[in-house]
């Protein structure tokens, strides 16, 4: 059974207090916006064009498959999981499946086990607000969510369908009851409170909020919410009323970064998104961090919401992170994406940029069967259901 859980509100910290609301629209806010020269607009005429018009960038090709209709050997591996049981003094991180990631924090001293924290948890067949229609999933995930370990907190990077899934985080609050608590960035409170738990199960933070979580007999951890450049939507008429955020996660001396959905920098812009320098300066070093690789073409159009493998390696360096996996790729196609990207491009883009900056350390689809090595700086892949512990 999970742990009692009691929450902290701390001091912002924010590096730039005088600008602190320039994503607010309103005050207080009724929406918000990416308030950076990095971002253009998305315009739902345009992405209607090219989903359904014909543009000669589009590539569709279809996933892979092996003999008779088999899973493709080309494809992510899905693997049953063992949560690093044998590695509690180390920080985990076990992939779920596209965005959705298990981290467990080093057990203290005489706890049996470490502070478990959720990522993202998407579980259903389809991204999307119905089960028969929307993407659907071509990987399954390496459990079901009651095979999960008890979770204490499950962090929410924004309101997409392929982030928040309504049935595992139902499922997951009826598993924990009193005993989970959900963080999620502002505004997003009333959804879980009309749909999921009460609202002493949910602490909402803005950017560079941070609070403690206190769980009783196994320990505390510290969450902030971090910039990301992004956007958010459940419905045709809810456009960014929710905040979208990254998370940092800090712990009996370790550092994670969990990204979300970010895009580092539109087309035609004239400078990236800086909100990357200054997670890297507030927090230092991270021990390990999780950024987005797929779901990004065609660039002219999602560079200004999704980072391609060569951006999130420049996410890697500014946000100062020791070992980096990518993720948001194998798992799910994009709405609009699938009309354009390889299912395979993203993680053999990834390993090649790596490759030339002396960075690729191995693993994954992309790994030659190689573990990853994780006694030196670098990026990675791993399996679906493969715990990485640093």
């Amino acid at each position: 059974m999970a742990s009692a859980i009691t929450v902290k509100s701390l001091e912002s910290r924010n590096p730039e207090p005088s600008s602190g609301k320039n994503h607010h629209v309103g005050a207080p806010p009724t929406s918000f916006k990416n308030p950076w020269p990095s971002f253009k607009d998305i315009n739902l005429f345009s992405a209607f064009n090219l989903k359904f018009g014909s543009n000669p960038e589009k590539d569709f090709r279809p996933v892979p498959e092996g003999p008779n209709g088999t899973r493709s050997e080309e494809l992510v591996k899905v693997r049953t999981p063992d949560w690093g049981v044998d590695k509690n003094d180390r920080l985990r991180a076990t992939w779920i499946g596209h965005a959705s990631f298990l981290v467990e924090t080093r057990a203290a001293q005489g706890a049996e086990r470490g502070i478990r924290i959720l990522f993202d948890p998407v579980f259903s067949e389809r991204t999307s607000p119905v089960g028969w229609l929307g993407p659907k999933r071509y990987t399954p995930t390496p459990c079901r969510v009651d095979e999960l370990p008890d979770v204490d907190i499950v962090c929410i990077s924004h309101n997409h369908y392929d982030h928040l899934d309504y049935y595992a985080i139902l499922e997951l609050y009826k598993r924990g009851l009193e005993s989970i608590h959900f963080v999620v960035p502002l505004n997003n409170k009333a959804w879980f409170v009309k749909h999921i738990c009460p609202p002493q199960n949910v602490t909402e933070l803005d950017w560079w909020d941070s609070c403690q979580i206190n769980v009783e007999g196994v320990g505390r951890v510290q969450l902030t919410c971090t910039p990301s450049q992004h956007a958010s939507a459940r419905s045709g008429w809810d456009k960014d009323r929710c905040l979208w955020c990254s998370w940092a996660l800090e712990a009996d001396g370790r550092k994670l970064y969990f990204s979300g959905d970010t895009a580092y920098q539109a087309v035609d812009t004239p400078s990236p998104c800086p909100a990357f320098v200054q997670i890297g300066k507030v927090f230092g070093a991270f021990d390990l961090a999780m950024l987005p690789i797929g779901l990004f073409k065609p660039p002219t159009f999602m560079a200004g919401v999704h980072s391609g493998p060569e951006q999130s390696l420049n996410i890697h360096k500014e946000i100062n992170s020791k070992l980096s996996i990518g993720m948001h790729y194998g798992t799910v196609r994009g709405g609009i994406s699938a009309q354009y990207e390889e299912v395979l491009e993203p993680p053999r883009r990834w390993r090649e940029a790596a490759e030339k900056e002396g960075l690729w350390r191995g693993g994954g689809v992309e790994g030659k069967g190689q573990p990853i090595d994780v006694s030196k700086p670098g990026v990675c892949l791993c399996d679906i259901g493969e715990t990485v512990a640093v």
